[in-house]
């Protein structure tokens, strides 16, 4: 499979919480990170979700936020991947920030140059990935 999303990221689900219309999936994406996606309970029937399954988390770049100096607030996203900046690429339109998170994982941001600016984001510089669930797209194998 090809795809155009730069996060890509093989789990294993450790949750599932289903309620009337929507699921709750808690996926372990290695290194002590946690992911939760909101997912239908018809997705969660049709992809065969179960605790212990393995399964593909996709998040498209620009999805994802980028905070700095997060100690003190709380956010509604329920995705908040803490790490450090290891790389910053400027582009004509718009930048492209990348974090490496603890064990080894890399999450991808897309954001403007005015936030790269206003952040200070440079190699080395702590930040946090924040994601909300239900930009997060699950994938199993069937």
């Amino acid at each position: 499979m090809k795809i155009s999303a730069r996060n890509i990221f093989e789990g294993t689900i450790t949750q599932l919480q289903p309620g009337a219309v929507n699921a709750e999936v808690g996926v372990s994406i290695g290194g002590g990170s946690q992911i939760t996606a909101i997912v239908t309970i018809a997705s969660a029937r049709s992809l065969g979700l179960a605790v212990g399954k393995a399964v593909i988390v996709i998040v498209k770049a620009s999805s994802v936020l980028v905070l700095v100096d997060a100690a003190g607030y709380r956010l509604s996203a329920r995705n908040s991947l803490a790490g450090t900046v290891t790389e910053v690429s400027e582009g004509p339109v718009g930048a492209a920030v990348t974090i490496g998170l603890p064990g080894g994982n890399f999450v991808h941001a897309t954001i403007t140059h005015e936030s790269v600016a206003a952040l200070g984001l440079k190699p080395g510089v702590p930040a946090t990935a924040i994601i909300k669930a239900s930009s997060v797209i699950l994938g199993a194998a069937s």
